[in-house]
């Protein structure tokens, strides 16, 4: 490739990239700040129904994204990529902003989880039509033989998304206080995309259209009814769901299980510290990113097949260890205490009714020190018992590691994103070459978003469910219930891959 020709194919690359950037941190801005979220738009007298409640809400987006690819892509494929994906940054840029401003569940009551709710639908329908024509545009630009080297950068997308909601998050909380941040500080974020998608819409507008689509176009070969042509046809419909049962329902559990399972896990099961937790994702996102682009690389050199199948099997049979080797790191009862103090506080609320909150700090012969706050319900001095006839406590327990946790925890992690970049890398090379141009952008588009959407999408509230409400506590391994999912959808993924995609496939529209 000539340098005039690189230089071009550069530029379609930023372009892509800062517009599907912006729209992955819109989209995970909402699952970063989850657990801050339960707090404001759901009820706040059982914690852990407002989380999976918050985890359901945002599982939702991911559900309505086949919607948007199925409605997006097919105006792909009519109208072009360029103008498409305009709409759907416009779209996520608005949905994401607005719910930054929703009051709370105490001013408004149930509204508020219900616009939360429709706000995130809309989240789910842009994102739907957004990465099918970045994956699409990126690759009708790129030269063959290397479209995996070159779509891969669209697929740094995602991950860089998350880690830069993950810093501004953190830059947030480092510019105000606590109290602030729990107050309104956490809506900061939300408020900041506007500005980046205005930037982006820029950037954007000098685009050109795909160059196979415009010739597809001027030679009078666009399809007239996409969906009929994608889904009607029973060829052509064998390789949308090859693709899906065969790639992208796999490395949908993979990549959640890495990026977000790992963090609500660290936040919910083992108790860290939810500044600590962003910090340790941060850093080993930023570690494993490059690696979307050695494996898009890669899959140019060995197969598409290869190198997705090759991440999906080591991912199988490693996830239990290294969740495993995880717990172990901040599990308490593994731990010689050397201190313990607590205190007993008296709050007023609504002048008649008060609550006694009881906090206890431990700290730990290897440095990690623990915060456990019981707060006991009470009705005018009276306390409030439950259906079962005991007192309503709320229990909290927050642990602070110490380095050396911090940095074999950022190497689990790592390592699981390290399987992400395996799976997805490839991935759209992978589905732009199993479809012809005609109806390239809506027949990747589906497969891909019900892959990572719904068996992606929904991971986070089905695991945390398993762990939640699986195994009794006691047991030693409860706390790994929720792998079974992950582990069970990219086996069946794994085997139907090895057996009915064929090397040839990702040859059939070159």
């Amino acid at each position: 490739m000539n340098k005039t020709s690189t230089k071009g194919i550069w530029k379609v690359i930023s372009a892509s990239s800062v517009g599907t950037l912006i729209e992955w941190y819109d989209f995970y801005i909402f699952g970063s700040l989850a657990v801050v979220i339960s707090t404001k738009f759901f009820p706040s007298d059982n914690p852990t129904a407002a989380f999976l409640s918050t985890l359901a809400t945002f599982a939702a987006g991911f559900v309505v994204r086949p919607f948007g690819a199925l409605f997006f892509g097919r105006l792909g494929d009519l109208i072009g990529r360029k103008y498409t994906f305009m709409v759907t940054l416009l779209l996520m840029g608005g949905a994401t902003f607005l719910i930054g401003c929703i009051p709370s569940y105490e001013t408004i009551g149930f509204l508020a989880p219900l616009l939360v709710l429709l706000l995130r639908l809309l989240q789910g329908l842009a994102l739907g039509g957004e990465y099918g024509g970045a994956a699409t545009y990126v690759a009708e630009h790129a030269p063959k033989g290397q479209r995996g080297f070159w779509t891969s950068w669209i697929q740094t997308t995602a991950t860089a998304g998350l880690f830069v909601s993950l810093v501004v998050i953190l830059v947030t909380k480092g510019l105000l206080s606590k109290e602030q941040f729990e107050e309104w500080g956490w809506r900061v974020p939300f408020w900041v995309s506007i500005l980046m998608v205005l930037v982006s819409y820029i950037i954007r507008k000098g685009m050109h259209e795909s160059p196979l689509f415009a010739k597809a176009k001027s030679e009078g070969k666009t399809s007239t009814n996409p969906l009929k042509e994608s889904f009607g046809n029973k060829y052509n419909l064998k390789f949308v769901l090859l693709a899906l049962f065969g790639a992208t329902m796999g490395q949908g559990v993979v990549w959640y299980t890495g990026q977000f399972y790992a963090m609500s896990y660290l936040k919910t099961v083992m108790s860290v510290d939810a500044t600590q937790v962003d910090g340790l994702m941060g850093i080993a996102l930023l570690m494993a990113t490059p690696f979307f682009v050695f494996f898009g690389w890669l899959s140019d050199k060995v197969g598409r097949k290869a190198v997705m199948m090759s991440g999906m099997l080591i991912a199988i049979v490693c996830y239990r260890p290294i969740y495993d080797s995880m717990y172990k790191t901040t599990d308490l009862s593994l731990k010689t205490e050397v201190s313990s103090k607590m205190d007993a506080t008296f709050k007023t609320l609504e002048g008649t009714k008060s609550d006694s909150i009881y906090t206890t700090n431990k700290a730990f012969a290897d440095g990690t020190t623990s915060e456990e706050i019981k707060t006991v319900h009470l009705d005018n001095g009276v306390r409030i018992k439950d259906d079962a006839g005991k007192d309503k406590v709320e229990m909290k327990l927050t642990k602070t590691i110490t380095s050396s946790g911090r940095w074999w925890i950022i190497l689990m992690v790592f390592i699981q994103v390290f399987f992400v970049t395996m799976v997805y890398g490839p991935i759209a090379a992978f589905l732009v070459e199993m479809f012809p141009v005609r109806i390239r952008y809506t027949s990747m588009s589906l497969p891909y978003h019900v892959g990572n959407g719904i068996f992606g999408g929904l991971l986070p509230a089905i695991s945390t469910y398993l762990v939640t409400t699986g195994k009794d506590a006691g047991d030693p391994e409860f706390y790994l219930e929720g792998l079974w999912y992950p582990i069970g959808i990219a086996a069946v993924c794994f085997v139907i891959g090895m057996i009915y995609l064929d090397k040839k496939i990702s040859t059939l529209h070159d």
